[in-house]
């Protein structure tokens, strides 16, 4: 754990060396800031929307927003203050465009196996494998498709809070800084947010086990 502990405060370390260099007007060391965070930014704003063409744009943007203002940045955290540029970006898009976000299954398919970590199976290897099964691969992209589209369904505040914490893995400290706001607040919108989703999930799945079973309303002869 400390040796995990001392890891992370040196990797913090280097990260803000990088801002500061960033504010001193190096572009080399802003554009190690993208390679290190566009990844993230990308799946977050892509959950966000359900629109990969839209997360694309929204993430640039606020990569451009980010180096327009890296002089201000005064905080612990760059991914914290990136994602909160991010989300703002994602919620400005609701507003101007006043639609819902929709759900693009494979994007979020390549959003899920880029977010594993090295020791997972990813898809293209499990294809490959010769063990690999068809309907548990058709299963999962299934369950990632209700999952998703049960998130874009929440509340947005629920939606990033979720995100944040049970996909993209951040300490809830972090998660308070994207969000401004309190820790308690947080952990409300977490609780409520997952409550609200599994709701959604079960009504998915009783609408899934309906359409499966097309005679089931039918009167008997």
């Amino acid at each position: 754990m400390g040796h995990e502990q001392h890891d992370g405060a040196a990797e913090r370390e280097r990260e803000l060396a990088l801002v500061r260099k960033s504010q001193r007007g190096d572009r080399a060391a802003f554009n190690q800031l993208v390679e290190l965070h566009q990844g993230g930014a990308y799946a977050l704003a892509l959950r966000m929307l359900g629109d990969p063409d839209l997360a694309a744009d929204v993430t640039q943007e606020a990569f451009f927003s980010a180096y327009r203002a890296i002089g201000s940045f005064r905080g612990s955290s760059f991914r914290a203050w990136l994602y909160r540029i991010v989300n703002n970006g994602c919620i400005d898009h609701f507003r101007t465009q006043a639609r819902r976000p929709s759900v693009s299954l494979d994007a979020t398919l390549d959003a899920d196996r880029d977010g594993e970590s090295a020791g997972d199976a990813h898809l293209p290897q499990a294809m490959i494998d010769p063990s690999w099964d068809p309907e548990r691969m058709a299963l999962r992209a299934e369950t990632i498709a209700q999952i998703q589209t049960a998130l874009l369904a929440l509340p947005a505040e629920q939606r990033l809070a979720l995100i944040l914490s049970d996909v993209q893995g951040l300490p809830y400290e972090e998660i308070a800084r994207v969000m401004e706001t309190s820790l308690g607040t947080v952990k409300s919108r977490i609780a409520r947010g997952r409550a609200h989703l599994r709701r959604l999930l079960l009504r998915q799945g009783e609408l899934s086990e309906m359409q499966r079973r097309p005679d089931s309303g039918k009167a008997k002869p």
